[in-house]
């Protein structure tokens, strides 16, 4: 494609400056020609710095997207207002990238859906644990069949301490939820993209707000505890239609010696298990023995060169703008991203009702 894509980026905050923005730049097949903020000082320091020469400023995002001259547009927004921008966006003619979670509420990411297929337009979610090397490697390993059928898996995203005290972060009516809508939701991607599994049945869980000490080692800082409305730690229990089972462990703030960052999950099959923690690591039994195999994920195998860092978030960004340029679908499928909305909702309805939530009943 020799003419560039042009792309308007809708909230100019953190997630914007932190990935998304520079990821479009580092790839530099796309001009960003449009930046829209509430807060106006936030679009307009996005666009001197990453803007085309004549990059527009907006504050309304629906103004920016009566520009035809968009091809694509990033939702960067607080969780609440992803899934009307986006359906307002594609709409418009634009294809959409939000950021994660898909949506506030279920309903709202099965609204995102219907949308993409109402307008032909392409729809994905930034789940950018997908695009690490680590998960591309096991993502074949699986594929090609070496895992066996996988009937139990566990998802990690615990931190010991990692409240995030800016923004909307700590705002329910904003964000929907804590640590379980924020991080745990790469780990639960990761994790049914990996089993390619769906279909859940049924959905346990738990959720605690027991450590809202703003003092507590926070390595941001404290926070006001008036305006601390989510979850610290959430936990759910999940079994799929084909009875496979997978235990999702989430916290921003829990009292464990041991700390798993998001995008970590292990995987049990019938002919061998996995797990990306540290690294990747594959075990089996081999003769008799059992094996554990830890692929180097390091280019060369040159004892003084580490090789060159992929950056998932690079990744990321260049394989959405292959799936426009090329008109084949995204690594993160709508329908996928949808599920893992219903998920969560399902969770922190268990949590509240102390009911188990059945889906499809």
């Amino acid at each position: 494609m020799d003419k560039k894509l042009r792309v308007g980026i809708i909230g100019c905050g953190g997630i914007a400056n932190g990935k998304h923005m520079p990821s479009l730049k580092a790839i530099g097949r796309v001009d960003m020609v449009a930046f829209c903020d509430i807060i106006v000082e936030k679009a307009e320091k996005a666009a001197k710095e990453y803007g085309t020469a004549d990059a527009k400023v907006y504050v309304d995002y629906r103004e920016l997207l009566q520009d035809s001259t968009i091809d694509v547009v990033h939702v960067c927004t607080p969780n609440k207002s992803h899934a009307q921008i986006s359906i307002d966006a594609l709409h418009a003619g634009k294809h959409v990238m939000c950021e994660k979670p898909m949506a506030k509420t279920a309903a709202d990411a099965k609204r995102m859906v219907e949308a993409a297929k109402e307008t032909g337009k392409k729809l994905t979610i930034g789940y950018q644990h997908r695009h690490k090397p680590e998960s591309t490697y096991l993502k074949k390993v699986i594929d090609r069949g070496d895992i066996g059928d996988i009937y139990f898996a566990e998802a990690f995203a615990v931190r010991r301490r990692g409240t995030p005290n800016w923004g909307v972060f700590l705002n329910e009516e904003e964000q929907g939820g804590g640590p379980l809508i924020d991080i745990g939701t790469h780990s639960l991607d990761l994790t049914l993209w990996m089993m390619n599994n769906y279909k859940p049945k049924m959905v346990v869980g738990t959720k605690y707000k027991k450590l809202p000490n703003p003092d507590c080692a926070n390595p941001w800082g404290g926070w006001d505890v008036n305006q601390h409305t989510v979850e610290d730690s959430a936990f759910g229990f999940i079994v799929m239609e084909d009875g496979a089972t997978i235990i999702l462990k989430t916290s921003w703030c829990l009292n464990t010696i041991e700390p798993v960052p998001e995008g970590s999950f292990a995987i049990c099959g019938t002919k061998a298990g996995a797990q990306i923690k540290d690294g990747v690591s594959i075990n089996k039994d081999e003769f008799g023995k059992l094996v554990d195999i830890r692929p180097d994920m390091k280019a060369g195998g040159v004892a003084f060169y580490d090789g060159v860092a992929e950056n998932p978030a690079i990744t990321e960004a260049s394989r959405w703008i292959d799936a426009i340029e090329n008109d084949t679908d995204p690594v993160v499928k709508p329908e996928e991203a949808c599920v893992v909305s219903q998920i969560l909702e399902a969770i922190y309805e268990s949590a509240k009702t102390g009911k188990p939530v059945y889906f499809n009943e």
